[in-house]
């Protein structure tokens, strides 16, 4: 194995208790002090992990995911087509079209106020190749759920 991916792999576990062990913010309690810029976060509810994500804007994205328009929230807008029974097919409805659905744009309201009392953790990881690496070691070590790796 590369040296250099190696020392990555290593870094794992380390980074996963550091998220996991991170105190859990909600959405409206004001940005915590010790926000990074650059990291991994993990929204979870009722004990389980549900989405895994990275940025290298970790305030301006928690706000996005809670409030932003179909294009910022990708975990409420992949929650509201679960709800409004509209699964990501290829061909199928466009993320414009689907807004146009008023059963879909009330089911992504509604999840998005759902994402708001999430509990929402973070990791500082400021390497753009630990943080890709990363998101995927803790979407598979925690089972969220919500994450897909899939090209469609």
């Amino acid at each position: 194995m590369d040296a250099a991916f190696q020392s990555l792999v290593l870094k794992m576990p380390d980074l996963l208790g550091k998220l996991l062990g991170c105190p859990p913010h909600r959405f409206g309690e004001g940005v915590p002090q010790n926000m990074p810029e650059r990291g991994v976060y993990l929204f979870s509810a009722s004990g389980s992990h549900l989405y895994v994500g990275r940025t290298n804007r970790l305030r301006h994205r928690h706000k996005e995911h809670c409030s932003g328009k179909h294009n910022d929230a990708p975990f409420a807008f992949k929650l509201a087509r679960i709800l409004a029974d509209q699964p990501r097919v290829k061909g199928g409805p466009t993320r414009a079209a689907l807004q146009q659905n008023p059963k879909f744009s009330d089911a992504f309201e509604r999840t998005k106020a759902q994402v708001r009392i999430m509990e929402f953790r973070w990791v500082e990881v400021i390497d753009a190749n630990t943080q890709c690496l990363f998101e995927i070691y803790a979407t598979l070590a925690l089972g969220a759920k919500h994450n897909s790796f899939e090209n469609h």
